[in-house]
């Protein structure tokens, strides 16, 4: 009796907190299990390392295909003229009667393979009748000329004179005419030769205000790209322009007057150049604003 209230009434030692066994030694752990999430700028790395290995292979690809442009547009012609022929020989070589049969598996491949390789070779003459035509920028005929109307002070000079530099170093900008408040403030680059003198053609501003593409432009508020000049019948409201002018942009500045923006190649302008012209018409919005309303 007294060992059990012995026992009962000892005091219980607390419990000992062992720590987790570590992993052993040689055995597998989950992938990822321990590794902390690595960050987004070595990711966007690891995928240009990826891009800049196999950028190469494309570029030999892409080489390859250009100088074997013939080659290229041929190889259907070939695949069809061979299966043609590989049919054909089978045909002939394997005993089989020259009269098609439908009841027969091999006719019918034979007349499959046929279709396909008749396919591949009009699908050749295709390509090699329809090639893309090559685009090259041309010499703007006309005169040099620099020409700045009266009123312009000399910080909007030099803001516009920037503004051709930029354009002709980063686009294929020939031609510059800036329109502003009614009046032609600036004429640079290539202009169209006047048949008396052959000096450079003067803007008519007053002409060139009431046309089409002056107020269809003002009125949108928004740039208008004429890709291909030579497709719009507009193109004689521009008779300061070079003749052979391939491109052009109008880009409207503020509320008061317009850039006109000639260029020697078709398609020249990216979205690029137009977005920088855009925010280059901005700025020179903000200058001639206080220029002329100061």
């Amino acid at each position: 009796m007294e060992l059990s209230r012995a026992i009962v009434s000892a005091p219980l030692s607390p419990p000992t907190l062992r720590p987790a066994p570590g992993p052993r030694l040689g055995r597998r752990l989950p992938f990822g299990a321990f590794s902390p999430p690595q960050p987004l700028s070595n990711v966007r790395e690891h995928g240009r390392c990826i891009s800049r290995a196999l950028r190469p292979r494309q570029e030999w690809v892409e080489g390859w295909v250009r100088s074997n442009d013939t080659l290229v547009r041929s190889l259907p012609i070939l695949v069809g003229g061979a299966s043609l022929v590989a049919v054909l020989l089978n045909r002939a070589v394997s005993g089989i009667a020259a009269v098609a049969d439908a009841s027969s598996s091999q006719s019918r491949a034979d007349i499959l393979t046929l279709a396909l390789s008749v396919t591949d070779i009009l699908a050749g003459l295709v390509w090699l009748s329809i090639r893309p035509k090559s685009i090259s920028p041309v010499v703007p005929r006309g005169v040099e000329c620099k020409r700045v109307g009266p009123g312009v002070s000399n910080p909007a000079l030099h803001e516009l004179l920037w503004a051709w530099d930029s354009l002709t170093t980063a686009t294929c900008c020939k031609s510059l005419v800036v329109v502003y408040g009614g009046n032609c403030i600036l004429q640079i680059g290539v202009a169209a030769g006047s048949p008396e003198d052959g000096n450079a053609l003067t803007v008519d501003t007053q002409k060139f205000i009431q046309g089409s593409l002056y107020k269809s432009a003002m009125e949108s508020k928004k740039q208008s790209y004429l890709a291909n000049l030579a497709l719009y019948p507009g193109r004689s409201e521009l008779p300061f322009l070079p003749a052979n002018t391939q491109a052009l942009i109008l880009q409207p500045i503020g509320d008061k007057g317009i850039a006109v923006v000639g260029g020697d190649t078709i398609r020249g302008f990216t979205s690029i150049d137009q977005a920088w012209i855009a925010m280059i018409a901005d700025k020179l919005d903000a200058t001639l604003s206080k220029s002329f309303n100061s």
